[in-house]
């Protein structure tokens, strides 16, 4: 029989830094939750809990609608 693999659960990485407030500011903060494409990657893949992941999606938005990050890199 197949062994099932137990799945770690993943911490979220700015509640351990712990941050109030993702800025749209931080590129490079905002880089690390983005694919090479530009797109944002998922928090079940990432591990953020849901209230940092939407302060991370709305501050990459607000990041690219004022040209400090790309919206797709073809």
């Amino acid at each position: 029989m197949r062994e099932r693999r137990r799945k770690t659960k993943k911490k979220c990485r700015l509640c351990s830094m712990k941050l109030t407030y993702v800025d749209y500011k931080n590129t490079s903060l905002l880089r690390d939750f983005m694919t090479d494409k530009g797109k944002i990657i998922p928090k079940r893949i990432t591990g953020n809990c849901a209230k940092h992941q939407r302060m991370i999606k709305t501050a990459i938005k607000r990041a690219r609608h004022m040209a400090l990050l790309p919206y797709t890199k073809e």
